[in-house]
C-alpha cells in the first residue's frame, strides 16, 4: 500500500526569494520530487494538499488545486523534501487525525528538555517524513505547521551557493547526516534547513 501523499503545499513567501535562493521558481511555483510547492501571501505553510484527502486535518488547512510547473534541477542541489513539521499542543489527537485518513505513525522519539518533555511522532506521507512535534510550550488549540527541511545532493555546494544565508554545517541527529539552517533574512518565509541525502 501506497499511503497518503503529499501533493502540495502552499507557501507564503515571495517566489524571488526562493529563486535567490536557488529554486528552479516558474510561475509562482516549483516542482521538488513529487511535492509542488505554490507562493502565495502570507508567511509559512499557508496549507497542504494531499492526494485523495478533501478536508482539514486536525487544523491543517487544505490548498486549492494550482497549476505548477514540472521537475526541474534546483541549482541548490535540492531534490527532495526529507521532512515538515507540525506543531501540535496534543499529540495523540493529532495521531488520531492523522489515522483517519490513512496515515500511521510509524514511532515516537521522547526528549527531555529544560520547559518539560519533547515528543515527537513521525509519520510517512509518500517520500516526505511528516514530524508532528508536541512540547508543553505549544499554545493549546489546533496542529499548525512550522517547518521544512530538504535534502540536498550536495551540501557543501549548497553552502556555497547560498553563502551568508544558511549557517553552519553540523551534524544531524540522523547518523550520518549533516544539517544547515536557512536564515531568515534569506525571505523564504518560514523556517527551513537543508540536509545531506
Amino acid at each position: 500500500m501506497v499511503g497518503v501523499r503529499i501533493e502540495q503545499l502552499a507557501i507564503g513567501a515571495d517566489a524571488s526569494s526562493w529563486a535567490d535562493a536557488g529554486f528552479a521558481v516558474d510561475a509562482g511555483g516549483a516542482r521538488v520530487g513529487e511535492v509542488a510547492l505554490h507562493f502565495t501571501e502570507g508567511e509559512g505553510i499557508r496549507a497542504w494538499r494531499l492526494e485523495g484527502i478533501d478536508g482539514e486535518i486536525d487544523g491543517l488547512p487544505v490548498s486549492p488545486v494550482e497549476v505548477v510547473p514540472g521537475e526541474a534541477e534546483h541549482a541548490n542541489g535540492v531534490t527532495r523534501i526529507d521532512h515538515i513539521v507540525v506543531l501540535t499542543p496534543d499529540l495523540e489527537r493529532t495521531t488520531r487525525a492523522l489515522e483517519v485518513v490513512g496515515t500511521e505513525r510509524r514511532r515516537v522519539r521522547e526528549v527531555d528538555t529544560d520547559d518539560g518533555p519533547l515528543r515527537q511522532g513521525f509519520f510517512r506521507l509518500g517520500e516526505v517524513i511528516l514530524e508532528v512535534i508536541e512540547h508543553p510550550r505549544i499554545e493549546p488549540g489546533p496542529a499548525r505547521f512550522w517547518g521544512i527541511t530538504f535534502a540536498v545532493a550536495d551540501l557543501d555546494a549548497a553552502a556555497e551557493l547560498l553563502g551568508e544565508r544558511l549557517g553552519s554545517i553540523r551534524d544531524a541527529v540522523q547518523a550520518g547526516r549533516r544539517i544547515a539552517t536557512v536564515h531568515r533574512q534569506a525571505g523564504l518565509g518560514l523556517p527551513v534547513a537543508m540536509i545531506s541525502g
